[in-house]
């Protein structure tokens, strides 16, 4: 059994682990310390922030820049609709079942396998890798904690399951809080100004919106109405109806830029819940894209989130196994997809490498 193959089959069997340990957004202690233990085991550098590992290959050189390896450890909670036990990491027929074993958890121990793979060897960066938590509900306690921890990379690889296409752009996210104020009344008389009947008419605008400026990547940002509550009793004209928007927000916008584009269009009060989830774009110019290029890896704009909205540095977004699969029933990873990753992360990298030393 060669490097590749031995370093391939530890970690499937630690994402087999992983899978049988619960590790639900802001809980996921267990899984962290199994990732901590294989990685004592490896004799490999790290530290751990919260619930977030991160690995150091050797040597360290403060003088050379950084790529980060990063995917998330964390998993949404399994849905009514599992026939199979989504902890037990069974393998049938070359597929590895389990909850996170396609989101994201083919991604992480197939970006671990590479890094072990190199991390001895000489390269013309350093190379970090990070298991981050929270990364489901974009928590604060993710990602976000451990970039107060390391110097600024020149590139981050983010594994998400994305049939290792490269998604070198990303939609970001603002979920908005919308108010519109009427005026309360009898329903049994013609009194008051009902705050449905204006929404509707918001709603009505929501429907058919078009943001202006379109992203080459990413196409059109998009809103769509998803919750709407007013009322109290049948016989009283509401004087408030409140509504969210979910926003998908393209590389050709600011989370800032597209709320003024909404505010100018709808009467409500907009409130955004959050401006930290914002697009991403790797530049044009970013030797990435000449190292994909080279390993004719096919690229594209991603519509899904990721902790790319919370890495303000280069980056782009490719992994093993299929998004369709992430948060569905019996989720799955084809062990083939893992041991292809392994391999397409190393010469990705290699051939970074190579162009960085040109």
């Amino acid at each position: 059994m060669d490097n590749f193959e031995l370093v391939t089959e530890e970690c499937i069997q630690l994402l087999q682990e992983l899978i049988s340990i619960p590790s639900f957004s802001k809980k996921e202690e267990e899984t962290a310390t199994a990732i901590s233990k294989f990685l004592v085991k490896k004799e490999v550098d790290f530290e751990r922030f919260g619930n977030n590992i991160v690995a150091y290959a050797k040597p360290f050189d403060t003088n050379k820049p950084t790529v980060w390896l990063n995917s998330h450890h964390d998993t949404v909670k399994p849905n009514k609709a599992y026939t199979r036990d989504p902890f037990s990491p069974d393998i049938e027929e070359g597929k590895l079942f389990g909850l996170g074993s396609n989101d994201a958890g083919g991604p992480l121990v197939s970006l671990l396998g590479a890094f072990l793979i190199l991390r001895e060897k000489e390269l013309p960066f350093n190379l970090v890798y990070i298991a981050s938590a929270e990364e489901e509900i974009s928590g604060k306690k993710g990602i976000a904690m451990v970039l107060e921890h390391l110097p600024e990379p020149e590139l981050v690889i983010v594994g998400e399951p994305t049939q290792m296409k490269m998604a070198l752009a990303e939609k970001g996210l603002m979920v908005l809080d919308a108010e519109v104020f009427g005026k309360p009344g009898h329903a049994a008389r013609n009194e008051g100004i009902n705050a449905i009947y204006l929404a509707l008419d918001d709603l009505e605008k929501v429907k058919n919106f078009e943001f202006k400026k379109i992203s080459p990547y990413l196409g059109k940002s998009k809103v769509t109405a998803t919750i709407i509550q007013a009322g109290s009793q049948h016989n009283v004209v509401p004087d408030l109806c409140s509504y969210t928007l979910d926003v998908r927000v393209t590389d050709a916008y600011t989370l800032e830029e597209a709320l003024e584009e909404l505010e100018n269009s709808l009467s409500a009060k907009l409130i955004p819940r959050s401006l930290r989830l914002r697009s991403s774009k790797t530049p044009d110019d970013h030797p990435i894209i000449r190292a994909s290029a080279k390993c004719g890896m096919e690229t594209f704009g991603s519509p899904t989130l990721s902790d790319q909205a919370l890495i303000p540095y280069p980056s782009v977004k490719i992994g093993p196994g299929d998004s369709a699969r992430s948060h569905s029933a019996d989720e799955f990873i084809y062990v083939r997809e893992i041991e292809k990753a392994v391999v397409d992360y190393v010469v990705l990298l290699e051939k970074y490498a190579q162009i960085k030393s040109e």
